[in-house]
């Protein structure tokens, strides 16, 4: 009896050992897919080559691959993964194939600038693909912005961030503030004050949704920082009078320092830290876009 009771569970138990080894295998083949499929696109590193081959279709191609570089990009960026080494080699193949694609050079230098996990972390290749673009696009203005901007944010080279942005301001059809921009961080170099100007006009001047969609969050945590500074002194002045550094920022309204309870972008209340520091609340939504970009300024 006990035998037919073993052979009656290990009859049972096999499928599902089956089953269990069949998702593990697929598992494994698909990720074994993935790195083929980057091998693949590593073994295409020619833009020239492309070139040649492509013909008269060598537009259309470029179109493909910086198709190719948004899909490669998002995908990364969802999955917050690291290695993003194929980024730079997609995007100078697209260029090669097409210089005269703005929006890959514009699109991929943010790419290539922003720091992990939103970007690869190379400015370096960033300003390398936008002084192509530029040498390729004479005329195009908001190359030498976007320029201006990698040296002013990524690089913290404000002298060459205003140069960047000078020499884009003498352009035809270029906007006022590139000028603007260049005396400012020529004057100052990094402010806060300069910061939120320069993602402002960025965000009242851009007909692109993806820039503008940018430049709005840039703008929220720009706020975020400026709010907290500000909180930040009047705490000082609660504890000369109280001899105590506030708690909670009602106690601020309570005192007569503020009018309401200060809230960030999004409705949330501030609040005050370990440290005493005014900081966004654990509950707002704010709080895993300031984690992600640490040097919004």
């Amino acid at each position: 009896m006990s035998n037919w009771k073993s052979i009656v569970l290990l009859l049972a138990l096999v499928p599902a050992g089956f089953a269990g080894v069949w998702k593990l295998q697929h598992a494994i083949d698909t990720q074994r897919a993935a790195m083929h499929q980057e091998q693949d696109d590593l073994a295409l590193r020619s833009g020239q080559m492309l070139k040649l081959m492509s013909l008269e279709y060598a537009q259309l191609m470029a179109d493909i691959y910086w198709t190719r570089v948004v899909q490669y990009y998002g995908d990364k960026n969802e999955r917050r993964h690291a290695n993003v080494d194929l980024l730079w080699p997609l995007l100078d193949i697209t260029t090669t194939l097409d210089p005269h694609l703005v929006v890959a050079y514009r699109f991929g230098a943010t790419f290539l600038s922003e720091p992990p996990p939103r970007g690869a972390g190379r400015p370096d290749q960033g300003v390398e693909l936008l002084e192509r673009g530029i040498q390729a696009n004479p005329a195009e203005w908001q190359l030498n912005g976007d320029l201006g901007f990698t040296y002013y944010f990524n690089l913290k080279d404000y002298p060459k961030a205003a140069e960047a942005f000078l020499e884009g301001s003498k352009k035809p059809e270029a906007m006022i503030w590139m000028k603007v921009m260049a005396a400012r961080i020529a004057a100052e170099g990094a402010s806060l004050s300069t910061s939120i100007f320069l993602w402002n006009e960025v965000y009242t001047t851009t007909k692109d949704p993806q820039i503008k969609k940018n430049a709005e969050r840039h703008l929220r945590l720009l706020k975020v920082e400026q709010d907290c500074k500000q909180l930040d002194q009047l705490s000082d002045e609660y504890e000369k009078r109280f001899g105590r550094r506030p708690t909670r920022t009602n106690e601020l309204v309570q005192a007569g320092f503020l009018h309401n309870l200060p809230v960030d972008p999004v409705g949330y209340p501030y609040v005050f830290g370990e440290g005493g520091k005014a900081e966004l609340n654990l509950d707002s939504p704010l709080l895993e876009e300031q984690v992600m970009s640490p040097d919004i300024k």
